[in-house]
Order: C-alpha cells, then structure tokens, then sequence
C-alpha cells in the first residue's frame, strides 16, 4: 500500500455504495485507472465537481487492492465549453468511450491520451467541426495499430483500380484482391478519408457536405469491427 501522483482524464463514473463513486480514469503513464472517489455524492464533498466526465485531472492515490483511493484531486482542464452544447458532448461522449474500450489497465496509454486531449481541447474551442469524430475514430485506429489502408490496396498494395472496401481485410481492395463482402465507395471517398487521418484535430480542412456522413459511417463501422461493439454514445447521431 502506498501514496502515489497520477493524471488522468475522467472516462465515466457510477455509484459504489452509498456515497461514494467508481471514477474511471484514463492515464498517460498508467493506462485505465478504476479508482473510487469516497464520499462524493454527499452535499459537502471535497471533490465538488472535479471528477465530472471528460475533466482532465492530477490526482493522489492510495493505492488499494483492488481499488485505488482518490485522497486528492486538482482540476488540470475542466473542458467547461464542451458542456454547454449537446452535440460537443455527444461528441465528447464518443471519443471517451472509444478510449475507454481501447485503454488496458497498468499500461502505458500516451498516444491514447494525447489523441484524446486533443480531441476534447477542439470541443472545448468552439462548435464541433463536422469531420471531427470521423478524423478522431481513424486517429483511434492508428494508435491500436488497425488504421484502414485508404490509399493503397489492403490486399497486395497497389494504388490503382481500387474500387472496393473491406472492414474485414483492412481497408480498400483493388479489383484483384476484392472479396465477398466488400462494397463500393464513391469515388473520391476515400482520398477524403486519407485526408482526414493525416489531419490535425485542431485543424481540419473545410468539409465536403457530399462526403460528411458517408465518411463518418465508413469510420465508424470500420472502428466497431475491430473493437467488436458499437459505439453507443453516435446512436443519437444519423450515420
């Protein structure tokens, strides 16, 4: 048992017992963290509201058995903007239960982190541009080592005649290489995808309205079977 310094970005919470509360944690250095926060759902809690979802904390543990203890808790970036609007949480709401399915506990998560950070720090800037979850759920991809191949045959890698898409086999498959299954894209759909990968979340090109949805359905699904569940959290959204 002992006293440690961690940070993490707050993924979720639920009650445990009769004032306390499970808060997991995704940590740069630590990966997932399942911690409890005692006493907090009580009116004079010391915690107040710095363990909210998505709040970007630094923290002292006690280490426990099974749970580590929150004994203190400091806001680093509390994300308040992204709160005031329901498709930033909605969207927030997404890349944390992305990160959340993909962090494993006592491993190193910073790439995870980062991407995550990112991605909320774009929510908190302003309202959401409209490829952010498509350009975050690929980044997601990238970082647990499935990215889709988008520019070049999945299959044998060529660059030409790739005429359809396979979650399955990775990405774009040229006429060769297609397999049952795989269905068409428009074309150009996916240059727009591979643009949106190599983009930077706080800096998205402007959006083609004819692609938005697609693209985003196309990341979405991809990321879903290679997670093997659905995102809950874009259930709201027409994808």
């Amino acid at each position: 048992m002992a006293i440690r310094h961690d940070q993490g970005i707050v993924l979720r919470s639920y009650p445990f017992g009769e004032a306390d509360k499970v808060v997991i944690l995704l940590s740069p250095n630590n990966g997932k963290l399942r911690t409890v926060a005692k006493g907090i759902r009580k009116t004079k809690s010391r915690f107040g509201g710095r363990l909210e979802t998505f709040s970007h904390v630094d923290l002292v543990l006690y280490e426990g058995r099974n749970l580590d203890t929150i004994t203190q808790v400091e806001m680093i970036e509390p994300f308040h903007a992204l709160r005031e609007d329901l498709d930033r949480v909605v969207a927030a709401a997404a890349m944390t239960e992305v990160a959340d399915a993909v962090a494993q506990e006592n491993e190193t998560s910073v790439r995870l982190f980062l991407l995550l950070q990112r991605g909320l720090r774009a929510l908190d800037s302003g309202p959401p541009h409209p490829d952010l979850i498509t350009c975050f759920l690929l980044k997601a991809a990238e970082v647990i080592g499935v990215a889709p191949a988008l520019d070049r045959c999945a299959g044998c890698g060529r660059t030409d005649r790739l005429s359809r898409f396979s979650f399955p086999a990775g990405g774009v498959l040229c006429d060769g290489c297609r397999t049952p299954g795989a269905y068409a894209l428009r074309p150009g759909l996916t240059g727009y995808l591979a643009g949106l990968a190599a983009a930077d979340l706080g800096e998205l090109p402007p959006a083609d309205q004819s692609f938005i949805g697609e693209a985003r359905g196309v990341a979405r699904r991809f990321v879903e079977y290679h997670l093997e569940r659905q995102i809950q959290s874009l259930a709201v959204l027409d994808v």
